[in-house]
């Protein structure tokens, strides 16, 4: 991946020996600051969806570029929440005939009166039962939650053998942001919103999450490991990239 650095007109700071030029990635462009009172490497987006980079005087091209290549996951994240915030994307009202996704897809709410559960996904439908309409959003949440326990398990099995892993087990929360994280003691945590996303692209993330069981950063080794496991992750992780912000909330 080439990284041309485009030369701007340098404003230096002769408190700080500072200097400002661009550096762009592919689609990314970034403000590239140098200071000689910085140690180490850094990206920020701004508000405006600008990014920043900065980094002492002698870090070369190379360097810059390793590190961008480890951050770029999180860079595509942050400028999508970025561009949801800008959104305000309506919350969920519990209305009969209103759409909730699962593994992709989506499927209708109907409002009943009969029901052993709260809710439940029957005939193609989700059918919430009339009396817990006020409670709706913890029982949806429960729901996915649950499901995704399973469903995510049932991954990692499949996976653990050819990644050459062991998990401790799996734990479905709310991660904010985040669509996975992995934990102290091997345990693979994951949003209960991934039950949400197509199939293929949650098995993405397990498969990303497990190869942190190898590699603790985003490096050249540990994205060989996700390719080892499934080849077309590229495809994958660029659907999550543009696509992963827009799964409805509740």
């Amino acid at each position: 991946m080439s990284v041309p650095l485009k030369s701007a007109d340098h404003q230096t700071d002769s408190s700080s020996a500072s200097a400002e030029s661009y550096i762009q990635m592919d689609d990314l462009r970034f403000v590239l600051r140098r200071s000689t009172r910085r140690r180490t490497m850094q990206i920020t987006v701004e508000r405006t969806g600008e990014l920043i980079l900065s980094a002492p005087p002698d870090v070369g091209i190379e360097q810059l570029r390793d590190f961008v290549t480890e951050k770029r996951f999180w860079i595509y994240t942050k400028l999508a929440e970025k561009e949801r915030l800008q959104r305000q994307v309506p919350r969920k009202e519990f209305v009969g005939g209103e759409g909730f996704l699962y593994l992709g897809r989506s499927y209708r709410l109907k409002l009943v009166d009969d029901l052993n559960t709260p809710l439940k996904l029957v005939n193609g439908r989700f059918a919430l039962r009339r009396d817990t309409q006020a409670d709706a959003r913890e029982h949806f949440i429960r729901w996915y939650s649950e499901r995704a326990r399973v469903w995510l398990s049932g991954r990692v099995a499949e996976y653990q053998s050819r990644m050459e892993v062991a998990p401790a087990g799996v734990k479905v929360q709310d991660l904010g942001y985040r669509w996975g994280s992995c934990g102290k003691g091997d345990w693979l945590y994951f949003h209960w919103k991934s039950i949400l996303l197509p199939a293929r692209i949650a098995e993405y993330v397990v498969v990303h999450e497990m190869a942190h069981l190898h590699e603790a950063h985003h490096t050249p080794a540990f994205w060989l490991r996700v390719e080892r496991a499934m080849p077309d992750y590229v495809q994958r992780k660029a659907w999550l990239a543009e696509h992963g912000i827009d799964i409805e909330g509740i």
